[in-house]
């Protein structure tokens, strides 16, 4: 099979932490073929492109940056649509850019035949992610949601756990995720605004996704309480969130996000979930602590990266650079094992015959371990729940019959 192109639309924080060197040692592989980043703005590309961590881990790969080095100052928003137009069919198309965003970018993919990997959530409403799906089966297209805690072996060991009956049934639970104050300084206070997104959406998404992952049980309502802090350029953001999400089964989970983890805390961030559950006649649990993975390090100097610390409790398990026997580094973890799981089945689909294609991408939706639109849209029901909630003061909104309104 011919390797594919990729053309990754957006070059900030995710296509740096994660997806550009999960790319590039699935290139290093012999998997993929030739990488394009497009931004607005050639500065992203050439500081994506510069970074010495990935310079140092892939020796010798690179990335057409789009806009190019002779770009002016001006953004070029539109100019992913060029460089979408130019691949041939059945290639991947990578949507990295801000939650209002990925609407259009998906859809610019799908009209121009191309297999897309989008980071979450998916979109911001039920009605663009039943869109995409439709969009996505007439042209047997997979479209993979990038919700990279699915690929957490944890994850997975609960899922098969809970699923063989080992727990009972969920009843309450209480998450968190909060990132580092740093967050305010970077290129989020330029879109993570009140009218566009808010902590739960953008972060509090990964553990929605993972009740339903783990227990195949689908929220009903939400409500989402937020609070708004000011950007250091005087934007304002949903910076705080506070969310309820009912189940079908009655059960209940809270879930607290913040941009407000101190940055001189260990780690990256703070983040982790509780589930309990009952048979009836006992009661089980489930305790994740996803921020800090038995691991105390101090060191003599503070590391360059942003909201690193001299003491530091690093997470082996979502992205790591590890010393590799063949030279540079290779990375390891659920970060790297979601968009290679994403790429490999896509990769499937096209290594099947024509008429096979349809029933593969069924068997992929069926399965449900990879996000798409047609087995976890119940994630844009949250978030268009999330979104009317938070702009109506935290009031509840229920999902019902395919649709969210009010209570």
């Amino acid at each position: 099979m011919k390797q594919p192109e990729i053309v990754m639309v957006g070059g900030g924080m995710i296509a740096h932490d994660q997806i550009l060197p999960s790319l590039y040692q699935l290139q290093r592989l012999g998997r993929i073929g030739p990488i394009t980043v497009c931004a607005q703005h050639h500065r992203t590309v050439r500081a994506l492109a510069e970074n010495e961590m990935i310079g140092k881990a892939f020796p010798g790969h690179s990335f057409r940056p789009l806009p190019g080095p002779d770009a002016g100052s001006t953004p070029q928003p539109e100019l992913y649509k060029d460089a979408i137009a130019a691949l041939p069919p059945r290639q991947i198309v990578i949507a990295a850019v801000p939650d209002q965003l990925h609407h259009e970018v998906i859809m610019t993919a799908l009209r121009h035949d191309q297999h897309v990997l989008a980071v979450k959530p998916l979109v911001l409403s039920l009605q663009e992610a039943r869109e995409i799906e439709n969009q996505a089966r007439a042209r047997k297209l997979l479209v993979g949601v990038e919700y990279h805690k699915r690929f957490d072996d944890r994850s997975l060991l609960a899922r098969r756990r809970y699923r063989a009956g080992m727990f009972g049934e969920f009843k309450l639970g209480t998450a968190r995720l909060m990132e580092k104050w740093y967050y305010r300084h970077s290129n989020f206070q330029n879109w993570f605004t009140c009218e566009n997104t808010d902590s739960f959406t953008y972060i509090g998404c990964h553990y929605t996704d993972l009740v339903h992952f783990v227990t195949g049980l689908l929220p009903v309502s939400v409500s989402v309480y937020g609070i708004k802090d000011k950007f250091p350029n005087g934007n304002e953001g949903y910076l705080y969130t506070d969310a309820r999400v009912i189940w079908n089964n009655g059960a209940c989970l809270n879930v607290q996000n913040s941009l407000s983890f101190p940055d001189e805390g260990p780690g990256s961030n703070t983040q982790g979930i509780t589930m309990y559950f009952s048979d009836g006649a006992r009661g089980a649990w489930l305790d994740h602590s996803d921020q800090y993975r038995g691991l105390r390090y101090c060191y003599t100097q503070r590391p360059d990266s942003p909201g690193a610390t001299t003491f530091s409790e690093p997470s082996t398990e979502y992205f790591q650079y590890l010393e590799s026997p063949s030279g540079g580094l290779q990375p390891a973890g659920y970060g790297y094992r979601s968009v290679e799981a994403i790429i490999a089945a896509i990769q499937r689909v096209e290594a099947a015959p024509e008429a096979e294609r349809a029933a593969l991408l069924t068997e992929i939706d069926h399965l449900g371990i990879i996000a798409t639109p047609a087995n976890s849209s119940y994630n844009e029901a949250v978030t268009e729940a999330a979104r009317l909630s938070i702009l109506n003061g935290g009031r509840e909104a229920v999902i019902e019959a395919g649709s969210v309104r009010l209570r």
